[in-house]
């Protein structure tokens, strides 16, 4: 019997048993887990406050101005703008509002819509290790074949920092067959924020391949410590084989509108618009002008990422008192931390066992690896943490954690 599509995405997640039955992914378990326990919830990562009232209101007045029946296909002319503007002045980009610019339901369903379009039965599509779980199932999804490439932790093949790509085996992971090579940066789980060294080796790889890139930048105006999100489409001869991904969602802590984009060129945007027209058509009406309006502001990115600066501190400082072993993260809103020095050598077993131990919730970071590749065995023992929440809540789980024991 045939694989159908919803059973290749289950078995490129983890969750299809032997015997056909589908398990809960990880995330939805430590959830139901955090709800039945009372634990404080750091494994799911939505912020626990909304963005600016302003953008609250300016939805408010799309709603009652009418603008609720459905917009655009493409989505609405000032979003689209907006967009491109945005692209402009922070980037540097070129990007036509009309042809190469399609507003979605999210980045995700950019992310799939695009990898439906573009790859084939047999072709191979490259991602980072860990990867958000979404890509393997898109790509088992189109019949592609996927392929990781890791990044590596510190220790003594990179001593001297946190997570870094490990530019080799990217080079030996490309071949005559590779279609797509998907990247994640500011990455999720990590919080690492590829530099220009790493681009540019992924660039040439794409450039000597003929691989067309997908670049998911949601967490693209949170990063600390100076780091610089550089989008690959900046790169000389990148513009033209790329395709952006960004969303509303991180940039303004409104994660259940679901407005996100994604820009190209046209011939590709086109194939995206294809498929995705057949998914959702459209959504968010009465968002789209509000995250417009947004997209306009400067300050409030800016803002929240000071803020998560300091609140990433504190998540830090918690878990290094408590024992853990943190790598610091460079971007996004989560931290992974090493079970292995308090003696817990198995990641998914610490999680399951976390509410009870210490009344916290993660997630293993094994859940965004192949099971069983060299990746998720190398980091085993790691979990990841979301520091999106209030202060009280991260020194509450702070203090919590501090009195962990195996």
């Amino acid at each position: 019997m045939s694989t159908l599509r919803w059973q290749a995405a289950a078995r490129a997640t983890g969750l299809l048993a032997p015997d056909g039955t589908v398990a809960a992914t990880i995330f939805a378990e430590m959830s139901a887990l955090a709800a039945r326990t009372g634990a404080i919830n750091l494994g799911q990562g939505f912020p626990d406050v909304d963005g600016p009232e302003y953008i609250k209101e300016a939805a408010i007045a799309a709603i009652r101005e009418g603008r609720n029946q459905y917009p655009p296909g493409d989505g609405i002319p000032e979003l689209r703008h907006a967009v491109a503007d945005h692209q402009k002045r922070h980037y540097g980009l070129d990007v036509d509002p009309d042809t190469e610019v399609l507003v979605t339901t999210g980045a995700t369903e950019a992310l799939a819509a695009t990898i439906l379009a573009l790859v084939s039965p047999g072709d191979e599509v490259i991602t980072l290790e860990p990867f958000y779980d979404a890509h393997a199932a898109c790509i088992a999804m189109a019949g592609g074949t996927h392929v990781t490439v890791p990044l590596v932790a510190a220790g003594p093949e990179n001593p001297e920092g946190s997570f870094r790509l490990d530019v080799a085996a990217l080079r030996a992971a490309a071949s005559p067959r590779t279609r797509l090579i998907l990247l994640n940066t500011p990455h999720n789980p990590t919080g690492t924020v590829l530099d220009r060294a790493e681009l540019e080796a992924i660039a040439q790889v794409a450039r000597e391949r003929d691989a067309l890139v997908l670049t998911d930048e949601v967490y693209e105006h949170l990063v600390f410590d100076g780091a610089v999100h550089v989008p690959i489409a900046t790169l000389p001869g990148m513009a033209e084989r790329t395709l952006t991904v960004s969303s509303s969602g991180k940039t303004f802590s409104f994660t259940g509108w679901k407005i996100g984009w994604v820009h190209g060129p046209a011939d590709l945007v086109t194939a995206v618009r294809t498929i995705k027209q057949f998914l959702t058509y459209v959504s968010g009406a009465p968002f789209q002008p509000a995250i417009a309006r947004a997209l306009a502001d400067d300050d409030a990115p800016r803002a929240l990422a000071a803020s998560l600066a300091f609140r990433r501190d504190l998540l830090v400082e918690g878990l290094e008192k408590a024992g853990f072993g943190v790598s610091i993260p460079q971007g996004t809103y989560f931290v992974v931390a090493d079970g292995g020095p308090l003696g817990f050598p198995d990641g998914v077993d610490l999680c399951r066992r976390l509410p009870e131990l210490a009344g916290v919730v993660a997630v293993p970071v094994t859940a965004f690896c192949t099971p069983g590749s060299p990746t998720a065995e190398a980091l085993r023992s790691r979990i990841r943490l979301t520091f999106v929440k209030r202060d009280e809540v991260l020194r509450e789980a702070s203090a919590r954690l501090a009195g962990l024991t195996p």
